[in-house]
Parts: structure tokens; C-alpha cells; sequence
């Protein structure tokens, strides 16, 4: 099934924690089960939330509290005996249970939990689909599915990625392009601002942009388009600093259109803190105005978000594009 933790930490950043009932749906979606938990105690804890005997269940108004009990029913039922529950998400069994519920369709188990928590928002896969990733390094050794990749689980790469690809074979196989559906095509197309963030620069921001018709979307959208880096180290992104990876993302897009536009079309802004931004390497303004991109150099970094973004700060310059 398609991975949702993603997906569920976007909804839960768009939640209304303000109106009545919300705030308790909120906490418990972003409740996780102990990691040192038993398998017979946390098989426990969830036959509890099942029938609402759990304070986290229980107090729900009666609409998010029968929705909830009915999706982690769902779950439950479904859950292979060798389930390993120990640090498990609430929110993520709950998505999951709606999926179930719905046919094995993720849009309508989105559409459900977005009600269930009041996002502020729509929250979208780019497609939906089983596929894996893949990426050539420049030392000329292939890197098979995400969590190799990232540096994360199984340790960093050795060398520059060279190129990246969609697949459906585990074993990085052909490329692929799935194509991305008329909705995602249309929202994109009409965003009032479209932001490239900070994230694993290939795994959590390139690939969004591999599947056929998000290059021609993006090119139609009318709006600014923004890179904004993010800051310290990036495992995926070794020898790349700001312009490096601005002229990757461009290529990424430049390959995915059937008839070339200006490199603006597709990315038009890059925002920075280079006053208090620490950076792969030193970061100019000459070589982005040579592409027609601009550089917005702003304070991004506070005493108390230091020596990451400040979000506040990121959103104040974000929002005065619009």
C-alpha cells in the first residue's frame, strides 16, 4: 500500500486545532504507541481505542470518535498476526483503516481523515501507484529503492547521484513515468504560489517531479515558482550547493516537457539567508540571473530556530510572492 506518514504529517501541519472536538482528533493522530511495548500489551492498547475504551478515544465528539473506532477496526481486522505495533502511528493506522474501508482508494481515506481533524487544505499523492526508486551514482554503481538512497537506514552513498528514476521493478529496472491525473494537473496549473522545499533533495523533492504532465503543469501555472534550500547536511545531495541543485531541478523539469520553455517558467525564485544560513558552498546572485532567476536573500534563521529555518520567517517571505 502507499506510504502515508507523509501525507498524514502534511494533514496534521493543516489542521484547525482551534474549533471544538479537533485538538483531541489531532492528538490522538499524532499519538504513537511505545516502542518498548510488548506485542500482547500493544495488541491491547489498540482492541481499547477499537471500542473507544481509550481516554484518547473517548472523549472524541461522537462524529471523529465513530470514524476513528470504525478505521482502527479496520486495521485490527486486517493486521497480519506478526504485526509489529511498537511505536506505531495512531494517524497512520487510522489512514490506513479508511483505505481499507474505501476499497484500497486513497483519495477518498485523505478526503475522510482531512474532515476528521478540519485540515485547512488539500493534500494530495502526486500519483498514486506501486513504484520504486533508483538512482546511478557517478562512480557508475546503481542504488536500489528509497531507504538506500537516503542515507538514513542504510548508511550514505558514496558518490554524487548521477541521474534518478521511477520504477516498478525493485531491482531499478526501466524508467518509468506514471502519469499524474487531470485533478493534480489542474491544481498545480493553478496555484497561487508553488514552492520547491527544503527536504532530501532527490527523494523528497526531485521525484515529485518525475511523473509525466508536472513539468507541463507547473510551465502553465502563472505564479511564482521558489526553490528554498534547506540548510545543514543533505546525505542525497553531496557536491551540490544552491545553484548546483537549482540547475538540477530545472533539468529534472526541462526533461519531463515536450517543447522547451525559459528556465523561469519553471523556477523563478530561490530564497536564502546567506547572512546566517550555512550552505554546501558560498552562494552568489550572478549565475541564477544568468538562468532569468532571482535570488531573495532574507533573514530566514531566528536565535531560537538557529541552525535551521524559522518557519514563521519562511512563510512571511513565502507569502509576500503571492
Amino acid at each position: 500500500m502507499p506510504a502515508v506518514g507523509d501525507l498524514r504529517n502534511r494533514l496534521l501541519a493543516l489542521a484547525d486545532r482551534s474549533s471544538e472536538g479537533h485538538p483531541d482528533m489531532c492528538r490522538l493522530a499524532a499519538y504513537r504507541f511505545d516502542h518498548s511495548g510488548s506485542p500482547d500489551q500493544l495488541r491491547g492498547f489498540l482492541e481499547a481505542m477499537c471500542l473507544a475504551q481509550d481516554a484518547r478515544v473517548s472523549r472524541l465528539p461522537t462524529p471523529q470518535k465513530t470514524l476513528a473506532c470504525r478505521n482502527l477496526r479496520a486495521f485490527s481486522d486486517a493486521m497480519p498476526d506478526d504485526f509489529d505495533l511498537r511505536g506505531a502511528s495512531i494517524g497512520n493506522l487510522i489512514i490506513t483503516g479508511s483505505w481499507l474501508r474505501h476499497g484500497r482508494q486513497l483519495d477518498p481515506a485523505l478526503r475522510e481523515f482531512t474532515r476528521m481533524i478540519n485540515a485547512r487544505g488539500t493534500v494530495r499523492p502526486v500519483v498514486e501507484g506501486d513504484f520504486h526508486l533508483a538512482a546511478a551514482l557517478e562512480d557508475g554503481s546503481i542504488v536500489r529503492c528509497q531507504h538506500r538512497i537516503t542515507g538514513k537506514e542504510a548508511g550514505a552513498i558514496a558518490a554524487p547521484i548521477r541521474t534518478i528514476w521511477i520504477t516498478d521493478d525493485r531491482q531499478g529496472g526501466s524508467a518509468l513515468r506514471p502519469t499524474i491525473d487531470d485533478a493534480t494537473s489542474e491544481l498545480i496549473a493553478g496555484a497561487d504560489l508553488i514552492c520547491y522545499p527544503p527536504g532530501s533533495f532527490y527523494t523528497s523533492v526531485l521525484v515529485n517531479l518525475l511523473p509525466k504532465g508536472v513539468s507541463t503543469a507547473i510551465a502553465r501555472a502563472t505564479c511564482h515558482k521558489v526553490y528554498l534550500p534547506g540548510l545543514g547536511h543533505d546525505s542525497e545531495a553531496l557536491g551540490l550547493g544552491v545553484f548546483d541543485a537549482a540547475t538540477r531541478l530545472v533539468q529534472t523539469l526541462e526533461d519531463g516537457l515536450q517543447t522547451r520553455v525559459h528556465p523561469s517558467r519553471l523556477l523563478d525564485r530561490v530564497m536564502v539567508d546567506t547572512t546566517r544560513g550555512e550552505y554546501a558552498s558560498p552562494v552568489h546572485a550572478e549565475p541564477f540571473q544568468r538562468l532569468g532567476i532571482g535570488l531573495i536573500d532574507i533573514s530566514l534563521l531566528s536565535d531560537d530556530s538557529a541552525p535551521l529555518i524559522d518557519e514563521r520567517l519562511a512563510i512571511d517571505g513565502l507569502l509576500s510572492l503571492i
